[in-house]
């Protein structure tokens, strides 16, 4: 039985995000335990339980009324009462200007030494999307620190929509290279950035768009040799260059999860480039 380990933001997710590799990888047979950053009970975002909500960039509403009804489903259960806290599996990277810097450093690299073995269960590692992202995840240390693991395991990490900025910042702290240079990627384009509407879980604030474009972000992470790859125009968007699997935005949830699962089961190395 595979059992794959999913980071949820704690400043809201996008429901279909979850619910379409959740429901494929459970389909399939696989066991799905949850981790954020603090272990925080996730929320999905209010838009992404709304059928009536048209995407601002899209031009057209992007949750179905069978979709904004699983979230909400999902939303009362209790499947997400109790996630793991990453503050707690992994230590925090010391500032070097600490005066016992030195002793503090040691200590952090074995907590990641230890949780590279209470990770060794799992067999992949899922990040999902939405704006929440953007806060907790994407310059998280202790999530980059989550995606090297797996990466040094040889085990694959998928990532959807803004969580796959995580990827982008993901890299050795001495030779400071993305994680993904050299690699083909999705995820947000240019074209799909709000220009206004960005909001959080909890808050009841707009900050206007995204505070970056995902897509200069990218491009720059891959470097020369790899590629972005926004498959604007074209409905779905979902790449798979070994060990990464990431997805677009929200209507490429379910694609990402079977990609997945084929990558799990079938060893599947390349899709979409």
């Amino acid at each position: 039985m595979k059992r794959i380990l999913c980071v949820l933001s704690e400043f809201g997710y996008w429901g279909e995000e979850l619910i379409g590799p959740y429901e494929t990888l459970m389909k399939s047979g696989m066991v799905v335990d949850f981790v954020t950053p603090t272990g925080k009970k996730p929320h999905a975002l209010e838009p992404s339980m709304d059928s009536s909500f048209v995407d601002p960039a899209l031009g057209k509403p992007v949750v179905s009324e069978e979709m904004a009804e699983k979230v909400k489903k999902m939303e009362n259960s209790d499947l997400l009462d109790k996630p793991m806290n990453l503050s707690k599996l992994i230590g925090e990277r010391p500032y070097m200007c600490s005066s016992t810097y030195l002793r503090d450093f040691e200590a952090y690299n074995q907590s990641v030494e230890k949780a590279a073995d209470f990770l060794r269960k799992y067999d992949a590692l899922l990040l999902i999307g939405g704006s929440g992202p953007i806060l907790d995840m994407g310059n998280n240390q202790r999530v980059h620190d989550l995606i090297k693991i797996f990466v040094s395991e040889d085990k694959p990490v998928a990532a959807e929509c803004y969580g796959v900025a995580c990827l982008a910042f993901a890299r050795d702290y001495w030779i400071r290279k993305s994680i993904i240079n050299g690699k083909h990627v999705t995820g947000h384009p240019l074209e799909y950035d709000y220009k206004d509407g960005t909001g959080f879980y909890g808050y009841d604030i707009n900050i206007g768009p995204a505070p970056y474009p995902l897509e200069f972000i990218l491009r720059d992470a891959v470097g020369h040799e790899g590629e972005f790859i926004g498959n604007v125009g074209k409905t779905i968007s979902a790449v798979v260059d070994y060990p990464f699997i990431t997805g677009r935005s929200t209507g490429d949830s379910y694609k990402t999860g079977e990609l997945l699962v084929e990558v799990l089961e079938n060893g599947l190395r390349r899709y979409g480039w």
